[in-house]
C-alpha cells in the first residue's frame, strides 16, 4: 500500500465521498493523458525488496521496528509481518553507472542492513517465503506496529464476514483457517518498476502479462509454507487467498478477486484504473483535501490520493502506478510476480531478462498478445507457480513446451536485443543472461535447491522443522556468497 493511515472507522458517508473523489481522480488522469502532461523522456527502472528477518537459529525474528531502528535509513520500511522488511532501491537509468553499479549499490545496502540488524539479534534473507515460517508465528501478534496493517486487516475481514480459508495442495496438502491477514505476511517478492510514456504503457503492461508465467518458472523460490512442501511458488496461492475479501458465495457469483491477474489485454493504461473503480469497493476511504481538477485549473499536478490508495489495495501481479518525481507526474509498470532472492546476482538476472525481453516484445511488428489469449497467460502463471522450472507453457508458434526450452529457443535470444536496444553491450549483457541460461541447461532454481536440501536434510534431522532450519540456515550462507542459486551444492 506504500502509504500511512490513521486508526479510524469509517462511515457510510465516507464511503460515498470516497467514491465520488476516486472519480475525479480518474477524470483528472484523462484529461492530462489528452493534455501529455506525463514524462516521457527519462525512462528509469527501479526495484523494490521484501525480506524475513530470522535469529540465530533460522527462526523467525519479530523484529523489524528494532531492526528498522537500528539501520536508520529511509530507503528502508516496515512490511505486513513483524518478521518482515522492505528495501526501496533508488530508480535510475538502466544502464547508468556501468555493469557492476546497481549490484554494488545493492550489495552494499543488504550488507550494512544486514550488519545492523545483527547488532539486535537479528538476520536479514531473501526468500519467496521463509521455510521455517509456522503457522503460530502469523497470527495477530504478528502484525507490524504502523495503525495502516491493522486498519486493512479490520476491514478486509469486515468485506469477507469470516476466517480466511488457505489450501494449497503440492507433495503436501495444506487446509487452515486465518484470522487475521498476516498469512500474507509469509509472501516476501521482488518488484521491478520500469517508468514508460502513457503511449508506451498498454504494450509494456501486455508484454508484461505475456512472460509472468515464465518468470515465475525460472525464478521460483517458496515451495514450503507452515511446514509443508506445496508448490515451487507457494507464495502466488497464498497471496491470492490471503488477501481474499469474497466469502463463497460471493465467489461464484463472478465477484473479481483483489489478487488479479486481470481479465484482458489493454489499449491505455486509462482502463486499468478505470476497472480499479468500476469492479472493486473502497477498502480505506480516506479523502484529502486536494481536488484534483481545481489543481489541473491552477495549473499544478495533482497528488490523484485517493486514486493511488485504490490503487494500492488492488494487487495486481503488474500494477500500473502514478505518481510524481521532480514536478513531473509519470506511469510506470510494477512487476510483482518474482518472489525474493536467491541472491542479489539472481535478482539482476531476473530484472535483466524481464527488461529486455518486454522491450524486445513491444517492438515486434505483430505483439505476441494479438496472437495470445489472455487466459493462456493466467493459466501459464498458475502452471509455473505449481510445478517451477519443470512447468510445461503455452507460447505462439511453439504450443505447449518445457519452460527451458521456450526460454532458450525463443526468449533468451529476444531478452538480448531488448538489452541491446536500451543500450547494454555485449559483455555487460552475457553475465546477466547467462544465470538465466544456466539455470534453463542445468533445471534448478531457488525453490529446486530448498527441496532437495530439505530431503538431503531430512535424513540426518531430528524432524522435518530441523529440516527446514537447518536448510535455511546453508541458504542463508549461500545467499551471502552471491553466487547464483544453480550453482549452490546439495551436501
Amino acid at each position: 500500500m506504500g502509504r500511512d493511515v490513521p486508526a479510524v472507522v469509517f462511515t457510510r458517508e465516507d464511503r460515498r465521498r470516497y467514491r465520488i473523489k476516486v472519480q475525479r481522480c480518474l477524470e483528472a488522469f484523462a484529461r492530462m493523458l489528452r493534455e501529455a502532461r506525463f514524462e516521457s523522456g527519462r525512462p528509469q527502472v527501479g526495484l523494490e525488496i521484501e525480506l524475513n528477518l530470522v535469529d540465530d537459529a533460522a527462526e523467525p525474528a519479530m523484529r523489524n521496528s528494532d531492526v528498522l531502528e537500528a539501520i536508520a535509513d529511509p530507503a528502508w520500511s516496515t512490511e505486513l509481518g513483524r518478521f518482515n522488511l522492505e528495501i526501496n532501491v533508488p530508480p535510475r537509468r538502466l544502464t547508468e553507472g556501468g555493469p557492476d553499479a546497481w549490484e554494488s549499490e545493492i550489495r552494499a545496502a543488504l550488507n550494512h542492513a544486514d550488519e545492523r540488524a545483527r547488532s539486535v539479534g537479528a538476520h536479514l534473507i531473501m526468500v519467496g517465503i521463509l521455510p521455517t515460517l509456522r503457522q503460530q508465528d502469523v497470527g495477530e501478534r504478528a502484525l507490524s506496529e504502523n495503525p495502516r496493517y491493522r486498519l486493512l486487516n479490520d476491514q478486509v475481514f469486515a468485506a469477507r464476514g469470516e476466517d480466511l480459508h488457505i489450501e494449497v495442495d503440492g507433495v503436501d496438502r495444506l487446509r487452515t483457517y486465518a484470522d487475521t491477514i498476516t498469512p500474507e505476511a509469509a509472501c516476501t517478492s521482488t518488484q521491478f518498476h520500469l517508468q514508460v510514456s502513457p503511449e508506451e504503457f498498454p504494450g509494456y503492461w501486455n508484454a508484461a502479462q505475456a512472460i509472468a508465467g515464465i518468470q515465475v518458472a525460472l525464478a521460483a523460490n517458496a515451495p514450503f509454507l507452515f511446514g509443508k512442501e506445496l508448490w515451487h511458488e507457494t507464495r502466488i496461492p497464498l497471496f491470492e487467498q490471503a488477501t481474499d475479501t469474497r466469502p463463497q458465495e460471493i465467489k461464484v457469483q463472478g465477484v473479481r478477486p483483489r489478487v488479479w491477474f486481470g481479465e484482458r489485454w489493454i489499449t491505455s493504461v486509462f482502463d486499468l484504473f478505470e476497472e480499479n473503480l468500476r469492479y472493486f469497493p473502497a477498502l480505506l476511504p480516506l479523502c484529502d483535501e486536494q481536488d484534483p481538477l481545481e489543481t489541473l485549473e491552477r495549473g499544478d499536478i495533482p497528488d490523484l490520493g485517493e486514486l493511488t490508495l485504490h490503487n494500492g489495495t488492488i494487487y495486481r501481479w503488474n500494477r500500473p502506478v502514478y505518481a510524481i518525481a521532480h514536478d513531473k507526474p509519470h506511469v510506470r509498470v510494477e512487476n510483482r510476480v518474482l518472489p525474493a532472492g536467491p541472491t542479489v546476482a539472481d535478482t539482476l538476472a531476473n530484472g535483466a531478462f524481464y527488461y529486455g525481453l518486454t522491450r524486445a516484445l513491444v517492438e515486434e511488428e505483430r505483439p505476441v498478445w494479438s496472437r495470445m489469449s489472455f487466459a493462456a497467460a493466467e493459466d501459464n502463471l498458475h502452471a509455473a507457480a505449481r510445478h517451477g522450472i519443470d512447468a510445461r507453457l503455452y507460447w505462439p508458434g511453439m504450443g505447449e513446451v518445457p519452460a527451458p526450452e521456450l526460454v532458450l529457443r525463443r526468449l533468451l535470444p529476444l531478452a538480448h536485443r531488448g538489452l541491446e536496444r536500451s543500450g547494454m553491450d555485449d559483455a555487460w549483457r552475457e553475465p546477466l543472461l547467462g544465470v538465466i541460461e544456466q539455470r534453463c541447461v542445468t533445471a534448478r532454481n531457488g525453490a529446486v535447491w530448498q527441496k532437495e536440501m530439505f530431503h538431503h536434510a531430512a535424513r540426518s534431522a531430528t524432524g522435518r522443522h530441523d529440516a527446514l532450519r537447518r536448510m535455511t540456515q546453508l541458504y542463508i550462507d549461500y545467499m551471502h556468497l552471491n553466487a547464483p542459486a544453480h550453482t549452490w551444492p546439495v551436501d
